[in-house]
């Protein structure tokens, strides 16, 4: 099965990169949002080349994914502290409705 091939541009440079299937707008929406970060990186103007760009972005974006899947596991955690505490205030109740 052919993947598709999509083309994206970053920085002024056109990538094509191949694709599975149905997935062009997820790739072309994380290839903006690379481009953005990238963008904003060189706007700063404290680093040059286009590979240290690269890292910076690189590195930004793995900090906030980091970042974001510890919320989310601190969000999971607090969670399931709040459905065990339903789950044993529903069962005081219904032991005392049934009493």
């Amino acid at each position: 099965m052919d993947k598709p091939t999509v083309s994206v541009a970053i920085l002024g440079q056109t990538y094509k990169i191949n694709c599975p299937k149905g997935h062009e707008a997820d790739l072309k929406e994380a290839a903006d949002y690379l481009n953005n970060q990238m963008r904003e990186i060189k706007a700063g103007g404290k680093i040059v080349g286009l590979e240290k760009i690269a890292v910076m972005a690189a590195l930004n974006i793995t900090h906030d994914m980091l970042s974001n899947q510890k919320y989310a596991r601190s969000n999971e955690q607090q969670l399931r502290e709040l459905t065990s505490q339903l789950d044993a205030a529903l069962t005081h109740q219904t032991k005392l409705v049934n009493e």
